[in-house]
């Protein structure tokens, strides 16, 4: 079997990842070059995202602050074609409503909420304007990266838990306005075992870190973390034609956890 007859190919299409040089961003990279796309990697972090680009067959990476519009903007002027935007990047934060502060609760909002609309709206035109050559144009795609934490509530996430939620709202807001032109859905992981689950546990709970561990895995009853590579692979399928009538929709993966 050839690659082009395999499903969920992504071949001459163009994929942009937010937070691309880590986690499940890394992971979603690695997939989307997989089937086949072009990948740009963008990245805070420009020495992981070039080192990530250079194992790929077809990618490059991009300097990118979400929270910068001066910084989107530079970005979005490097591209010239664009089929497929992941927004990844996000941050984490432990508080009830009494203890997070304002500075804190501004600081998750910029990064996991303004930052996709920024971004969005950045790139809107390239993800509009379709595959370049096509007689019928590819509505674009939108693959938002949301969190079982946006569609329930989880103890001391207040802020977390808000951002996520309106992550949620968005991806179906944007589905209702471009309903023929864009397809724009959310996935929403549960816990997933990545760098940014290792960086909440050494800030928050560094004295119970495997303690703490330990009921991540409970409250997911399949019983363990998720993996990268699974959300990686929910985001090639969401963004393959396989899922071509798949719009405004919440793909949870999160082993079970929303269920129980």
């Amino acid at each position: 079997m050839t690659d082009q007859t395999q499903p969920f190919r992504l071949d001459k299409r163009h994929a942009l990842v937010t937070g691309g040089a880590s986690g499940i961003g890394e992971a979603t990279a690695k997939e989307l070059s997989r089937a086949g796309a072009f990948v740009w990697i963008a990245d805070i972090n420009r020495p992981a995202a070039d080192s990530l680009a250079a194992s790929l067959p077809a990618a490059q990476a991009l300097t990118l602050d979400v929270t910068s519009p001066a910084s989107i903007a530079a970005a979005a002027a490097h591209l010239k074609h664009l089929d497929i935007l992941v927004n990844n990047a996000g941050i984490g934060h432990v508080g009830s409503i009494e203890t997070t502060l304002p500075e804190d609760f501004d600081r998750v909002l910029d990064v996991n909420v303004r930052s996709i609309y920024l971004v969005t709206r950045a790139f809107l035109p390239l993800l509009l304007a379709g595959q370049s050559g096509e007689e019928e144009k590819r509505p674009g795609v939108i693959v938002n990266i949301a969190s079982a934490a946006g569609l329930v509530g989880v103890k001391q996430r207040f802020a977390y838990c808000t951002s996520k939620g309106a992550v949620v709202a968005m991806t179906r807001q944007l589905a209702v306005d471009y309903p023929k032109t864009l397809r724009v859905n959310a996935i929403c992981p549960g816990t997933v075992q990545t760098p940014f689950v290792e960086g909440y546990l050494e800030k928050f709970h560094k004295h119970n870190k495997e303690e703490t561990r330990a009921e991540l895995r409970a409250r997911q009853p399949i019983g363990r973390l998720g993996k990268p590579q699974e959300i990686a692979s929910m985001v090639r399928y969401v963004a393959s034609d396989e899922a071509a009538f798949i719009s405004g929709s919440l793909l949870t993966i999160d082993g079970g956890w929303t269920a129980s």
